[in-house]
């Protein structure tokens, strides 16, 4: 929409000043409001505290997670077997360990559940080098309970010395639960 300019006639005409053309907004004319604003704002922030709170577990592998109960169980047992094979402080007797804890059936032993002739509780003792995580001699020889193949499992560890020459000057005892 153009409106005719008024010319003064009391000043001459080649005196006279052009005014700026002004653009004119009008919040009665406005089609959002502040709160329409915040409200929008709000729900995109939902939105991307949603994204970023759910998608983690979208991208994580279908594997269980090992919780506190689990930690707290092999710390228990690795407490239990220091206790029953100590012959003092942290030295333990092979042979006490040998009789007790090599066995591929810990159930017992360690009070772990058992249902229908199952065992729900698997458990892995070893007793390692301090330097690596090679088993100190044969299998047999310092490692008890269920086959341990790198899954995913709860650990506790104690530093242990024993007779055994190959363990000196102390080794790893470690106990894994999953």
């Amino acid at each position: 929409m153009t409106r005719a300019q008024t010319h003064d006639r009391t000043q001459p005409r080649g005196t006279r000043t052009r005014r700026s053309r002004t653009v004119s907004v009008s919040l009665e004319e406005r089609g959002q409001t502040t709160q329409d604003f915040a409200v929008g704002i709000g729900i995109f922030l939902l939105a991307i505290a949603f994204v970023f709170a759910f998608l983690p577990s979208v991208i994580t592998p279908f594997d269980s997670s090992v919780g506190g109960a689990e930690t707290a169980q092999a710390d228990r047992i690795a407490d239990l077997i220091v206790h029953n094979t100590s012959t003092g402080g942290n030295n333990i007797s092979k042979s006490e360990f040998d009789t007790r804890y090599t066995k591929s059936d810990l159930t017992a032993e360690l009070g772990l559940r058992k249902a229908n002739g199952n065992t729900i509780d698997q458990v892995n003792v070893s007793v390692e080098y301090l330097g690596n995580s090679s088993t100190i001699g044969p299998p047999s020889d310092w490692t008890g309970g269920d086959e341990y193949d790198s899954q995913s499992a709860a650990s506790a560890a104690r530093i242990i010395t024993t007779d055994d020459p190959r363990c000196k000057p102390a080794c790893r005892l470690v106990v894994r639960v999953w």
